[in-house]
């Protein structure tokens, strides 16, 4: 049982945190006490006109983290986020972290991390909070002839009694992909300017329906600024498929650029390993020159020390900490997340001498080895910018990443339900204003 946690002025969440809680969070109830009569579906206000058929109700209740892990290791790999995992709740401070269930019947069919926080001191508003399930929550959302409502339902009444006035998901469905010839030239055709100006390799015509779902039931996109809970998750993924796949294979891939920087790297004399979390200490010191550098705002030590220690709890292989460099001086590093046969590129950093010797590439390239040897399906380099455009600062990310031979995937991106709009609203203005 979590304990209640007191009121804190709201900042806006990491983008990468998510948290969900089940009842009420009123003085002397526990945060994620079970409270099977509101976990009931009813219809919810916007609801579109019921399917010929009706399948089976859905109930939403707290599971327990173990339960939780079991299902995220068992579920397609497809709709499963490191940031829907019971441990990476625990990562984030400031928040209130409880697994949810979806249960047909007594089978569990669905799962979410949602992440809790209070509302800022506003008048008359009472003990309110909001909620963030990132990159989640993990259900097939096609499922038995079910939609949107179906699954959304029974968690927004869930929520509704728990205190939350704003609800932010983002389904990990993929919408549209480009594999990796078509996004080389993309890059290189100067009327495109951004994924949505080129053609699709794939597209999912389940997705753009589930988006109309959600738009009839109330949820919507606010990017940039206008979002109000977090800073928005990228849309567009780049990973790299390795079911079925021999290290020769994965190097055929690499871009004849990236090849000869890995071979550059090599007669350099570069050299990549792992390290403990104990050094730590030194991959955050190359992360905070690489801020300053890139100018971005670098997280705490302590942020990356809590990754590690709640991870490494959670599953011994769960992250991975990697360097890269020569003589024992490390040019470059990079920490990598797993959960099943996934695994994904959370952090990297590197120096802003010596780049001539590629250790970026010789540490990615590491990586993606031992992905293959230990028969991971994916390893995925997370999130790109949406821009085509060679001039916009975005476009070196891309590039370093497309030249892994990965594809693209679109996500349909987060979107919001205000379950109280005005203090939806108010909380907006607040994060506008800070």
């Amino acid at each position: 049982m979590i304990a209640r946690a007191r009121r804190v002025a709201v900042r806006p969440p990491d983008a990468d945190t998510g948290v969900l809680m089940e009842t009420q969070i009123r003085a002397g109830t526990p945060d994620c006490a079970d409270s099977p009569d509101r976990a009931a579906r009813v219809p919810h206000p916007r609801r579109c006109a019921p399917a010929a058929a009706t399948p089976a109700v859905l109930t939403v209740r707290t599971i327990d983290a173990a339960a939780h892990r079991a299902f995220l290791l068992a579920a397609d790999r497809e709709s499963v986020s490191f940031l829907q995992s019971p441990a990476w709740g625990r990562v984030k401070t400031g928040w209130r972290a409880c697994s949810l269930g979806w249960f047909d019947g007594g089978r569990l069919v669905g799962t979410a991390l949602v992440l809790l926080r209070d509302l800022p001191r506003i008048p008359a508003a009472g003990r309110r909070c909001l909620a963030y399930i990132p990159e989640g929550p993990t259900v097939d959302w096609f499922a038995d002839g079910r939609g949107a409502a179906d699954w959304l339902d029974p968690l927004v009444v869930h929520l509704r009694a728990a205190g939350v006035f704003s609800i932010k998901l983002g389904p990990k469905v993929i919408g549209r992909s480009w594999d990796a010839a078509a996004v080389r030239a993309g890059m290189a055709d100067p009327a495109v300017a951004s994924f949505a100006d080129l053609p699709a390799t794939t597209a999912a015509p389940q997705v753009t329906r589930l988006v109309e779902e959600l738009r009839a039931l109330g949820w919507r996109r606010r990017p940039g600024a206008e979002q109000g809970i977090a800073d928005v998750q990228p849309r567009h993924f780049l990973r790299v498929p390795l079911a079925g796949r021999d290290e020769a294979a994965v190097l055929a891939g690499l871009s004849p650029q990236w090849r000869r920087n890995v071979r550059i790297a090599e007669r350099s004399g570069v050299q990549v390993w792992r390290a403990p979390a104990a050094e730590l200490p030194v991959f955050h010191a190359m992360y905070l020159e690489t801020a300053r550098r890139d100018r971005f705002r670098p997280r705490p030590l302590g942020y990356f020390e809590r990754m590690f220690r709640e991870l490494l709890a959670a599953d011994p292989d769960g992250v991975r900490l990697y360097f890269a460099g020569v003589d024992g001086v490390p040019a470059a590093c990079a920490a990598m997340i797993r959960l099943g046969r996934h695994a994904w590129f959370g952090y990297g950093a590197s120096t802003t001498e010596r780049r001539e010797l590629r250790a970026s590439n010789a540490l990615q390239w590491r990586m993606m080895r031992d992905c293959i040897a230990d028969g991971m399906d994916v390893y995925d380099l997370r999130g790109i910018g949406e821009t085509l455009d060679p001039a916009h600062p975005l476009f070196g990310l891309l590039r370093f990443k497309a030249g892994t031979g990965g594809e693209i995937v679109e996500y349909p991106g987060e979107y919001d339900l205000a379950l109280n709009r005005p203090l939806a609203l108010a909380l907006r203005i607040y994060l506008r204003r800070r």
